[in-house]
């Protein structure tokens, strides 16, 4: 049994999250701006922004959670967030998973998604601000984090959110179906998501999941 912090728990990834951690009995610190009232869980209201908010949600965590979307009034400040976080958890025992975007994996012998030409210009700043977020990370020589890039299609827009309870893992290397699809629901991202924190696996590194 592990403690849990999850920041961003009212989002869909945070959400599923919490749900997932919850279930496999994990102790669950729950932060967010709405202040979700979560059973079973201890929950925290404020932003991420606030250093007290955040003195609170990371003591005593034995893994920080990243689910923080860069919209609305958070749009250009995650990255803040993040390297600040990352700061406070450098040189410490505590594991920081931050859940990305799609946009940071590369395709074979190319540059990442995100700076691709074919890559939707609606998404381009949110999705450079969180591969703004992977490349912060690999500059923390004392940081244990793990940086998560969902499938291409990911979020609260897809018909069947299922819980399978299986994926496929890959690197920073996107991984696709038969028919050329990129796709995981909500809850089976928090499988792999809590498999990982369980396991120990993908330390120090960049790691889709994917059906």
């Amino acid at each position: 049994m592990a403690n849990i912090t999850v920041l961003g728990a009212s989002g869909f990834a945070g959400g599923h999250v919490v749900q997932e951690a919850t279930t496999r009995n994990h102790r669950v610190t729950a932060v967010s701006r709405a202040g979700t009232e979560n059973e079973g869980t201890r929950n925290i209201r404020g932003s991420v922004l606030d250093g007290s908010v955040l003195d609170e949600a990371l003591t005593n965590a034995d893994v920080v959670v990243g689910a923080i979307s860069p919209r609305g009034d958070m749009a250009g400040r995650v990255i803040e967030a993040y390297r600040n976080i990352a700061q406070r958890l450098s040189g410490t025992d505590t594991r920081l998973i931050v859940i990305g975007g799609f946009g940071s994996l590369k395709m074979p012998e190319s540059e990442r998604i995100a700076n691709t030409d074919d890559f939707p210009e609606a998404y381009r700043p949110e999705a450079r601000e969180l591969l703004e977020v992977l490349l912060a990370l690999e500059t923390f020589d004392d940081l244990d984090w793990t940086y998560v890039s969902p499938a291409a299609n990911f979020g609260s827009y897809i018909p069947n959110q299922e819980r399978l309870g299986r994926y496929r893992t890959s690197d920073e290397t996107p991984l696709f179906d038969e028919q050329g699809e990129s796709a995981i629901s909500g809850a089976d991202l928090a499988v792999a998501v809590l498999d990982t924190i369980e396991s120990g696996d993908h330390r120090r590194s960049h790691v889709s999941f994917v059906y």
